[in-house]
C-alpha cells in the first residue's frame, strides 16, 4: 500500500496495490477505515469528526495523479 498524505498526523489516505475496482483510496486511522470512490467521490464507511471535506478537497486537487497510480498498479 502507499500513502499519499497524512492528516492530523493520525489519518493515513492510501491506495493500496492490490485492490479491487472500482479505482478507490481508503482513508484509515485509529478505528476508522473509509472507502472513497476516485470517479465519483462517494464514499462508504465512517468519518472521523470533521475530517470529510478536508480530504475531499486534498482529492479533488491531487484526483489526477491519484489516478494515475491507480492505474501503475492495476493494469
Amino acid at each position: 500500500m502507499t500513502t499519499k498524505r497524512r492528516f492530523r498526523n493520525k489519518y493515513r489516505l492510501e491506495i493500496r496495490e492490490r485492490d479491487h475496482n472500482p479505482p478507490h483510496t481508503h482513508l484509515v486511522g485509529g478505528e476508522f477505515n473509509v472507502v472513497i470512490y476516485l470517479e465519483t467521490l462517494q464514499s462508504e464507511g465512517e468519518w472521523p469528526k470533521g475530517l470529510r471535506d478536508e480530504v475531499l478537497l486534498w482529492i479533488q486537487q491531487n484526483l489526477k495523479n491519484l489516478m494515475e497510480e491507480w492505474e501503475r498498479w492495476h493494469r
